[in-house]
């Protein structure tokens, strides 16, 4: 298999060709044309080669067609499909000249062949040459995950930077917002959305109170209860945080616009900003709605004790129909093992902060 130099790149090595030919013959023509130059694998069967690279998978494989009971297109077939071997090349060694051969070969995944008789020369060439582009496409493939993940955590940092900017002068914390996101994505998967959009919802989520951030201090961190002069006030919130987020056109941040907007509307149409009702309100700031809630609920404040997820669950059930949506909630409370699962990490990561 492959090795890689000190910087994590894949070098060159004495890399394995596995040869697939059921004559004998073939086999040993290959084998010494090659061994001098790459470690060799031999397979006399299309199982057989299956079973081979299952086990050790090659760096290139040179696949006879021809074969009695799996013919190189099928066993070709078969490697493409699978993501563990999908990648690697092959090349197939053939006395067929026909266009039709070539376009079934090509479809199956080949990148090159071979034609019978074998020329050492052009052999050595073309395995050379694939290898080489093979190489060529890990060490591309590594870079592009690498940087992936380098630009996954910058907008994992500013999007909690975002968040908490938010959250600035309010008594929510950091943990609140991720556990909160938490909670949302665990509900998303529960009613059926797509890994990728989940891990969107996951993202999206801490922006929900954005707009927080142009509502004076004085109120975020009243002791008292509000006055309606106040309240007017603190309900201009999420049509700030629209606005601040709704500025991009990427589809993160226009999902984390319609969630800051949306989520203190119900379910009844008792909510704000506009008094939506039922499924008028987006379904991720139903979802982020019910996340918070309940977040909010089994959490502690300066001004209240946490309440049990019993409790909360309870709570939720009782505002089925009137401020959520009531199968979110029915939804909520089926996978309440996993929302205990979620509170028990985020309550290990707030220790180990203390």
């Amino acid at each position: 298999m492959n090795a890689k130099d000190s910087s994590g790149k894949y070098v060159f090595d004495l890399k394995n060709v596995l040869i697939v030919d059921d004559i004998p013959k073939n086999i040993d023509l290959l084998k010494g044309i090659l061994s001098e130059h790459y470690h060799i694998q031999i397979a006399k069967s299309g199982k057989m080669a299956l079973d081979i690279v299952n086990s050790k998978a090659p760096d290139i494989i040179l696949l006879d067609i021809m074969m009695p009971e799996m013919n190189g297109f099928e066993v070709c077939r078969i490697l493409k499909s699978n993501p563990k071997t999908a990648e690697i090349p092959v090349i197939f060694l053939t006395a067929l000249t026909d266009m039709r051969h070539e376009k079934e070969g090509f479809e199956a995944g080949c990148v090159d062949f071979i034609t019978k008789p074998i020329s050492p020369l052009t052999t050595l060439a073309r395995v050379q040459t694939h290898l080489e582009i093979y190489e060529n496409h890990l060490n591309n493939k590594q870079l592009i995950t690498q940087r992936t993940k380098e630009l996954d955590s910058l907008l994992t940092s500013a999007i909690g930077m975002l968040a908490e900017a938010g959250h600035h002068n309010d008594t929510d914390t950091g943990v609140h917002m991720w556990r909160m996101a938490d909670y949302s994505a665990a509900l998303a998967k529960g009613i059926g959305w797509s890994e990728s959009e989940v891990e969107l919802l996951q993202l999206a989520a801490p922006l929900h109170d954005t707009g927080k951030v142009g509502i004076p201090d004085s109120i975020l961190k009243s002791p008292n209860k509000l006055t309606e002069e106040e309240w007017v006030t603190m309900r201009k919130h999420p049509d700030m945080g629209y606005q601040i987020l709704s500025k991009s056109e990427a589809p993160l941040f226009k999902l984390a616009a319609s969630i800051a907007f949306g989520h203190h509307e119900k379910w009844d149409g008792s909510g704000y900003p506009l008094g939506l009702a039922g499924e008028e309100i987006p379904i991720a700031s139903r979802i982020v709605a019910l996340a918070d809630v309940f977040d909010a609920l089994t959490m502690k404040r300066p001004y209240k004790k946490s309440w049990a997820i019993e409790e909360a669950l309870q709570y939720i059930k009782e505002n089925s129909g009137s401020h959520f949506d009531p199968n979110l909630v029915e939804s909520f409370i089926q996978i309440k093992d996993e929302i205990y699962n979620i509170k028990q990490k985020w309550k290990m990561v707030e220790s180990q902060e203390d």
